[in-house]
């Protein structure tokens, strides 16, 4: 099936959604986790938490991060789940340099590492992780469900797949102040600080666009996952989601 957000692309119609997320990424690297925590007024953390926490109680010992970007969720997990391993890959080179970097910083590059992917076909074993993670990225794939059997793919029977992604609130006054926000503060703050004057309106696009809740919840089993959950966060900014493989 096609969904509204895999039509929304950064800068121009004609080529592929993929090629032109990847560019953009490289674009905003340098300042994604300061606009990131800025226009999230640092609520994003506890979001990040939360959607951890849901995993302690399995224990995945080697662990896959898709979408990766700049690695905030990768090294938060292994700072908080102790796997052996954990694998971090993304389709922009640029955001993972800075995921590097960070990891050597924080003394976590023995246990993380980082390579570059494509989400749509990645280059990993069947049944080869006990969890796969994507921390607000899942709305940048070029086509949602063949990147959602892809990482169902490299799971293990009984892994565990847990998605938190950033959404848009349906109620009033939510609605209407997260639109103030969306369309007028988050593409000035953005243009200001990136130096990209598209990326910060393609973001919030893909955040109205993107399925939700039970929409989501009826995707991912049709995409063959079992005893799938969401939960919503502040005002349903953002919704975490919790799958298995059967």
């Amino acid at each position: 099936m096609n969904y509204k957000q895999e039509h929304i692309k950064p800068y121009d119609a004609q080529r592929e959604k993929g090629e032109q997320v990847e560019e953009m990424f490289d674009n905003i690297s340098h300042s994604y986790d300061l606009l990131n925590h800025f226009l999230s007024l640092g609520i994003d953390r506890k979001w990040r938490k939360a959607a951890i926490n849901s995993l302690k109680a399995f224990h995945p010992r080697h662990i896959l991060d898709v979408a990766t970007g700049t690695g905030d969720f990768a090294l938060l997990s292994a700072s908080m789940l102790e796997p052996e391993k954990l694998l971090g890959v993304d389709i922009s080179e640029g955001m993972m340099q800075v995921a590097r970097k960070k990891a050597a910083e924080q003394h976590l590059d023995a246990v993380v590492s980082f390579q570059k992917e494509d989400c749509m076909q990645l280059s990993l074993d069947d049944n080869s992780f006990d969890a796969v993670t994507v921390a607000y990225g899942v709305r940048n794939f070029a086509d949602l469900e063949r990147g959602l059997r892809e990482m169902l793919r490299v799971l293990r029977p009984d892994g565990r797949l847990v998605i938190i992604e950033l959404t848009a609130p349906k109620s009033f006054p939510m609605k209407q102040l997260f639109w103030l926000y969306s369309h007028i503060y988050m593409p000035l703050i953005g243009r200001l600080i990136s130096r990209d004057n598209k990326a910060y309106s393609y973001l919030p696009a893909t955040m109205e666009a993107f399925p939700q809740g039970e929409v989501m919840q009826q995707i991912l089993q049709r995409c063959g996952y079992a005893d799938v959950s969401f939960r919503r966060f502040t005002f349903g900014l953002s919704t975490l989601y919790t799958a298995r493989k059967p």
